[in-house]
């Protein structure tokens, strides 16, 4: 064991170090530009150049936090209010286990715009079940119902081409990334013509209803005031724990998202700590005041 994790603490460094080149401005030179149309590279993280040092920090920070952690991670970040986000592993593929309970949601609210029906008592019953209490025989009848033609059709106006629907009714072996995972996110939290605001209202309330004992991962650290809407995913195999978690955080001047996917975890656990080490420090820099940035010097 102590070799395998020797082995992917190394490979977390390089793939973190990897996404890090290309940086296309120092922190002196972003601090001297004044279009905020202008976006800089700051490791795993990119912001207007009016908030690099929220993006360094960000990406100095969730780099830690995956530093000589066992198993494979893939994360993503975004903060609609100073359009800072990050990007570490994003496209590469784990199985969903239950955060792809929110995709069948979609799907399900999708379908029910354009019939212009409203959710039937059995799938509103259904819905509640499988986001708040994560209940997989609620999962598979809203699956079965909803069918692999819509599901394939809700991924493809939601432009998450890099999601492959499990085989055989196996919804949990549904592959994801942390890139389309960030996708639905966004679908969920801003205007498009995807969800209308009824449906992304409705499956975004049912996200922050989930149970207590289901509120870990992401969630952990976001400050009182915040509103908390989370889906989680949990699976062992020979291999280890699969481990997922993807949270929106809403409130008065709030609006961030946190995506973060593992696999090969020797326990629960163990995954569980690492998405939740992710979390603390996004939670804590982004809701830590930031210095006014003054008016470039001429």
């Amino acid at each position: 064991m102590t070799g395998t994790r020797a082995r992917t603490a190394a490979a977390v460094v390089l793939a973190v170090g990897i996404v890090a080149t290309g940086s296309t401005a120092s922190p002196a030179a972003a601090g001297s530009l004044s279009s905020t149309d202008v976006r800089v590279r700051e490791g795993i993280g990119t912001s207007p150049t009016a908030d690099w040092r929220l993006a360094a920090r960000l990406s100095a920070d969730i780099g830690r936090a995956l530093r000589g952690r066992a198993g494979h991670h893939a994360v993503t970040v975004y903060d609609a209010v100073t359009g800072v986000s990050c990007h570490a592993g994003g496209g590469r593929h784990f199985d969903s286990a239950s955060i792809v309970k929110a995709i069948i949601l979609a799907a399900l609210l999708r379908w029910h715009q354009e019939t212009g029906e409203p959710l039937s008592p059995l799938e509103e019953q259904r819905a509640t079940l499988m986001i708040t209490r994560s209940d997989n025989d609620a999962a598979t009848g809203l699956w079965n119902e909803v069918g692999t033609r819509r599901l394939q059709d809700f991924l493809d106006l939601a432009k998450m081409d890099q999601t492959r629907l499990g085989a055989d009714g196996r919804w949990g072996l549904t592959q994801v990334t942390a890139h389309d995972e960030m996708l639905l996110l966004k679908l969920l939290t801003r205007p498009n013509s995807v969800l209308w605001p009824k449906s992304r209202e409705y499956e975004l309330g049912l996200m922050a209803r989930v149970i207590p004992s289901q509120r870990w991962g992401t969630p952990a650290g976001a400050p009182a005031g915040v509103t908390v809407h989370v889906k989680n995913g949990w699976r062992p195999d020979t291999a280890g724990w699969h481990i997922n978690s993807i949270g929106a955080f809403t409130g008065t001047g709030k609006n961030y998202l946190i995506a973060v996917l593992t696999d090969d975890n020797p326990s629960e656990r163990y995954g569980i700590d690492t998405i939740e080490a992710v979390a603390q420090v996004v939670h804590r820099a982004v809701n830590e005041p930031r210095p006014v940035e003054g008016p470039a010097a001429g």
